[in-house]
């Protein structure tokens, strides 16, 4: 098991998102999460990438509890053991593509050099290679998100989340993308928890979890 979350509880204000949520995700394993607008999908997914704290409830990914971690911690754990792909790319528009991609490597303490080449690496096998030196604005809407799970892998991470990782895509594109994460995940063993409204791409999970007010149904 690489990820295991136990009555997660969170509030804003007076308002109750999550209400004592429990999961647990195994090695190499993609799990779906889905449900309707404001069940709370989003919010547990930042919990559970550590973006955002609960107010209460355990979180460990890989047996830690990286809420326990100081902030200089927590901010290296998190670049050496998740990835993220959103649903707008979150793409610096001054950096090219691969230097999008590079920069968590960099961030990780590798070299320009071997950032670079981790980057091409990955640029070639996800087909995008010619785009290398082109900036966001220049790219399709395809070409980006597949920048966005470049950047996403280059530190081959243990876990990766994903936000409507298709939302913006025509049917082409996120039948592509879909697919990919399934090649990934047989090639570099890696889990993939997704958040998504795209029905196809949750039957295809291997788990699919469906939340309602707060907790999942």
């Amino acid at each position: 098991m690489i990820l295991k979350a136990s009555g997660i509880v969170k509030s804003f204000g007076e308002l109750s998102i999550l209400r004592g949520v429990d999961v647990m995700v195994d090695n190499a394993e993609i799990v779906s999460i889905v449900g309707s607008s404001g069940a709370g999908k989003t919010t547990l997914l930042q919990i559970l990438g550590t973006l955002d704290n609960p107010d209460n409830g355990i979180l460990e990914i890989d047996g830690i509890n990286p809420f326990q971690l100081s902030a200089k911690k927590l901010a290296h754990f998190r670049n050496q053991n998740l990835g993220f792909i959103f649903q707008f790319h979150q793409l610096l528009p001054e950096f090219s593509a691969i230097e999008n991609i590079s920069l968590p490597a960099m961030i990780g303490g590798k070299s320009k050099a071997e950032s670079d080449k981790l980057a091409l690496e990955l640029m070639l096998r996800l087909g995008i290679e010619t785009r290398k030196d082109h900036k966001p604005s220049e790219l399709s809407g395809g070409e980006q998100q597949r920048v966005a799970v470049c950047r996403a892998l280059i530190n081959k991470p243990k876990v990766i989340f994903a936000d409507e990782p298709s939302g913006n895509l025509d049917t082409k594109n996120a039948k592509e993308l879909h697919e990919l994460f399934f090649e990934l995940r047989d090639e570099f063993k890696q889990t993939f928890v997704i958040v998504t409204h795209n029905e196809d791409l949750a039957k295809m999970a291997d788990r699919t979890l469906s939340m309602q007010d707060g907790n999942f149904i």
